[in-house]
Parts: structure tokens; C-alpha cells; sequence
């Protein structure tokens, strides 16, 4: 199968000969990975007889795995430009992710909600697409996920489970993040609002 249909049962179809013309001008390896807890997607500067190398989470929608893919891309070519003398979010990591997003808002590839949060996020990009809640709250509208709910929708006192079984009773908000208790040990832990999470069928 060629790269350009792949890549596009991943991405938005119009994107993917754009991304399989960077993989081969740089010389990329390109991955779609399992799903990863820690992170959406990875890049790894060149090493010794190595290249460089991409890999994206094969279970984010079209629109979040492009942006990943993106997102790595503009880690490459900061490396190119000026490997290691630069932090890895700073300011010629923010041009280069902007300049490389520029083709797919001119083509219109997003929707138009989230070509409008899409550019309200390039005025600053932030480390990770995941940190920027509006962003994040637009992407996570195409996932297309029924049987799960975000945090941030459900009641306080709410019981829910996470993806390892345990369950937990949804508290007050402390300035970003949910304090919950988690009723197996009775510790409390901190929660994104946009934390995906199962409501128990007691209920609350």
C-alpha cells in the first residue's frame, strides 16, 4: 500500500501527501504506534547511524493525530535548524509549528470549529496540544468515543472508574485540576477536567 494511503486512513485525506512528502524530504522514519498513556506522539533527533524518527498513537481521531504529527514535525526541524542549543517548547519550536500548520489551515482540512481553535492555539502553542483545554475540549469531539465522559461534564460527588478499574468520587476543583478521592484506598489524587472516565452505574 502506498505511504499517501496509509497515512490517510490515519489523517484527513487531503493532508497525507503533504506528510509523505515531508517523511521522505527529511528522511524520516515514520511511525503509528499503540496507544501510549504519557504521550500522543514522539520524535528522536538522529543518533549515530541513525535517522530521525516520528511516532504517532494509531487511536487519536484524524484531526488530533494530524496536529501530533505536526507537532513532531516542527520538533524536526528545530533540530535541524539548531539542535540542541534550544529549549524544546521555545520560541523557534512555536515558529516552525506554525509555519508547518500554515498549508492545512489555507486547504481547510478541520472543520470549522476547529480550524477557529486551531488558530486561537497558534497565537501561543503550548508544549502539548493536551494542555490547551479549548483546543483539547475541540479535538476531543471527533473521537467519537460513546461509552466514556469527560470529568469536567459530570456532577460533583459523581462515582466513576478508570481505564485500570479503579473507582473514584469526583470532588471540588482546584484551580485546573479535580480533586478526587479514590474509594479503593482512600487517597486523593488530581484529575484533568478533560480526564476521560466511566460513570459507575450507581451513579452518584
Amino acid at each position: 500500500m502506498e505511504k499517501v494511503d496509509v497515512l490517510a486512513q490515519y489523517m484527513p485525506p487531503e493532508a497525507a501527501p503533504v506528510i509523505a512528502k515531508w517523511i521522505d524530504y527529511f528522511q524520516c522514519e515514520f511511525k503509528i504506534s499503540k496507544s501510549r498513556a504519557t504521550k500522543l506522539g514522539d520524535y528522536r533527533h538522529p543518533f549515530k547511524e541513525l535517522g530521525h524518527k516520528i511516532s504517532v498513537n494509531n487511536n487519536l481521531n484524524r484531526y488530533a493525530f494530524l496536529v501530533t504529527t505536526v507537532h513532531e514535525f516542527a520538533h524536526l526541524l528545530t533540530w535541524n535548524d539548531h539542535k540542541n542549543k534550544v529549549k524544546p517548547h521555545g520560541g523557534e519550536w512555536k515558529h516552525n509549528f506554525k509555519r508547518m500548520m500554515t498549508p492545512f489551515l489555507e486547504q481547510q482540512v478541520f472543520p470549522e470549529d476547529l480550524q477557529k481553535a486551531i488558530s486561537t492555539y497558534l497565537t501561543n502553542p503550548s508544549a502539548s496540544s493536551c494542555t490547551d483545554l479549548s483546543l483539547s475540549r475541540a479535538l476531543k469531539k471527533y473521537d467519537g468515543t460513546l461509552d466514556h465522559s469527560r470529568l469536567e461534564e459530570l456532577p460533583q460527588h459523581t462515582i466513576f472508574t478508570i481505564k485500570d478499574g479503579r473507582r473514584f468520587k469526583k470532588g471540588e476543583k482546584l484551580r485546573k485540576r479535580f480533586r478526587c478521592e479514590c474509594l479503593d484506598n482512600g487517597n486523593t489524587y488530581l484529575f484533568s477536567p478533560l480526564a476521560e472516565v466511566i460513570v459507575s452505574a450507581t451513579g452518584t
